[in-house]
């Protein structure tokens, strides 16, 4: 039990440090290379470093070698070797995809996503092309268990259809509908930490066998990294995420719900995203989650009451809204969604 728990806590340090140092390190280098972007939710618009997720994703996959170090000198392996180096390939490849999006930054503005913006980036239709890279390694190993649980529907097997279908689904959905909500300083760390700590916490307490132990061990690593970024991001911002963010940690969430068989809870925590995902759809996803900032420092919401994100309904619902009552209010209701996951485990429904 001591090794088991301390494998997860000190490559849980370690990353935190890792990710930490090198987020301080790639924001005056990414600052440099013109890898950039405007944050025009302040009284003048601030160019500030982009793709600071790079250092999250750093530090995930350092953890998860870490640990395949350890277990070549150490300690005996619980944990499938090959079963995270497919992870951390499929972290590192979808990383990629958000970070090629980070880097088309243009010279002068250009309409994106219903905005002028400086960062152009890929067309809507490539992103879930790119990402589905992403899920061949975790398809290769046949990753997961093909029984899931589903809510108030009971237990489920889907055989082939498990890694040939629900897989690269789960890791093409899942990263793309984390991307597209945020634009507020510390939103989308601040719902990734409620998510990974909710799925870290199932996974040590109601989580059995081998299963439970990646689960606990993956959302350790997430949980983190997105720690130690938090204060980069925070009001006032020091750094963009960027897609190499949203990606990244994406791609985190999707490896715990399939290698720690937390799909159901996963499901229920991931609910924001997912109305997220339909809201934007009915735009077809020229969407700006950003409101208009007003002389008084207040945001409106910039389709008036029509709502296309849940930003715009916080804008909507809360008098004379800032930026930070946007992360706060998202950031409950990913809470309030975490706390219902649980009591559906509780009272037998998952």
């Amino acid at each position: 039990m001591y090794q088991t728990f301390a494998t997860i806590i000190i490559p849980a340090v370690v990353v935190f440090i890792t990710t930490f140092y090198s987020t301080r390190f790639l924001i005056s280098y990414l600052f440099g290379a013109g890898i950039i972007a405007e944050d025009i939710n302040k009284a003048k618009p601030v160019k500030l470093a982009s793709s600071g997720g790079i250092g999250v994703a750093f530090g995930i996959v350092f953890g998860i070698l870490l640990y395949i170090f350890g277990t070549t000198f150490i300690f005996k392996p619980v944990l499938d070797i090959d079963a995270l180096m497919a992870v951390a390939l499929s972290i590192s490849l979808i990383t990629f995809v958000g970070f090629i999006d980070d880097i088309n930054v243009k010279g002068e503005k250009v309409k994106s996503t219903d905005i002028m913006d400086i960062r152009q980036g890929l067309k809507q239709w490539q992103k879930p092309i790119l990402t589905l890279v992403g899920a061949l390694p975790l398809m290769a190993i046949n990753a997961g268990t093909s029984t899931i649980i589903l809510p108030f529907i009971g237990t489920v097997g889907f055989g082939l259809l498990y890694p040939l279908l629900i897989i690269p689904l789960a890791v093409v959905f899942i990263p793309n509908a984390v991307n597209i909500l945020g634009g507020f300083d510390g939103l989308q760390p601040a719902m990734i930490l409620v998510a990974s700590g909710g799925l870290m916490i199932y996974s040590i307490v109601f989580g059995t066998g081998a299963s439970a132990y990646m689960g606990a061990f993956l959302a350790a690593m997430l949980f983190s990294a997105v720690l130690a970024f938090f204060p980069y991001n925070k009001y006032k911002a020091r750094v963009i995420p960027g897609d190499s963010f949203t990606y990244a940690a994406g791609a985190g969430l999707a490896a715990i719900m399939i290698m720690g068989n937390a799909e159901a809870f996963g499901l229920i925590i991931f609910i924001p995203w997912i109305i997220e995902f339909f809201l934007h759809l009915r735009r077809k996803f020229k969407v700006r989650d950003l409101g208009i900032r007003q002389s008084d420092g207040t945001m409106k919401a910039p389709y008036g009451k029509k709502i296309y994100s849940l930003c715009h309904l916080v804008m909507n619902l809360k008098k004379k809204p800032v930026e930070t009552d946007v992360t706060l209010w998202l950031t409950v209701l990913e809470v309030l969604f975490v706390v219902l996951a649980f009591g559906l485990k509780i009272f037998g429904f998952l």
